[in-house]
């Protein structure tokens, strides 16, 4: 079931919800620059299962409306809670990746996790994605600027296609990655733009201890993007948190090591 969700006056997001009818829900957030679709691989299986997978488009992204404006991690938050709203769900597991890891985490204490009951973070980009005068770890923002900002400006497929390379630890065939690309090539320029300065202006430390619901925490040991520190930062931080180590992937986890990622987040969820 495919549909267009309005969060604020003239922006609409996309939702696909798969088997509407499941025991439990999960929510699906995707990490930039991709859509719903980038866990094609859970949404093969998990329904099957028995479970409600709901994928949505962030704003600026695959299907979803792309206003010029609203890509901080608080209108971003705002936009799920809206979702969940209109769709009148509750006790759902809330799953984000990367930068979507990120807001998935301010959604929770912003809204103080309205309609969640759990959640997963999957190499979240949390609680700040690059180094900070106390917090050695990340990436530096220099190379946000030059590689990501200043790339979409000069170059944005060439700087697409460059994160591709870098996005898994297990090889890929040329047409998945093709796949990856196609992706981020849907959304809007100026959103993956201003997401790529939410990276360097937006932190999360007073909000990891705000998290008052079971969460896992999944991280890859190869991730080139968002370092493995940083989910041990947040198991730190979130009372009632596990940390699961992926010993053999990089930052698309649920795809490098798809039958685990599958099999911890399920569970999980119960």
């Amino acid at each position: 079931m495919e549909f267009m969700i309005m969060v604020e006056p003239g922006v609409r997001v996309y939702v696909n919800d798969i088997n509407p009818s499941g025991n439990k829900t999960i929510i699906f957030l995707h990490g930039w620059p991709a859509n719903y679709r980038l866990f094609e691989y859970q949404y093969n299986i998990l329904p099957h299962m028995g479970y409600r997978c709901i994928g949505i488009d962030t704003r600026g992204f695959g299907n979803s409306d792309k206003p010029w404006s609203g890509y901080s991690y608080d209108s971003l938050a705002d936009d799920i809670l809206e979702v969940i709203k209109t769709l009148d769900l509750n006790n759902v597991t809330l799953l984000g990746h990367s930068t979507a890891g990120a807001v998935a985490i301010r959604y929770m204490a912003r809204h103080n996790g309205f309609g969640v009951s759990k959640l997963v973070l999957c190499a979240a980009a949390a609680p700040s994605l690059i180094k900070r005068p106390n917090f050695p770890y990340g990436q530096n923002k220099e190379d946000i600027e030059k590689v990501f900002i200043q790339g979409a400006y000069d170059d944005r497929p060439n700087m697409l296609e460059n994160f591709g390379r870098i996005f898994f630890y297990k090889q890929v065939s040329p047409p998945f990655s093709d796949w990856l690309f196609q992706m981020g090539l849907q959304a809007a320029s100026y959103a993956t733009i201003a997401i790529s300065k939410d990276w360097i202006t937006e932190e999360l430390f007073s909000d990891l201890p705000k998290i008052h619901v079971p969460t896992l925490i999944m991280h890859g040991i190869h991730d080139q993007v968002v370092p493995y520190q940083l989910g041990v930062v947040q198991n730190q931080g979130i009372r009632n948190s596990k940390l699961i180590t992926f010993e053999n992937s990089g930052h698309g986890l649920f795809y490098d090591e798809m039958d685990k990622f599958n099999r911890e987040l399920t569970q999980f969820v119960g």
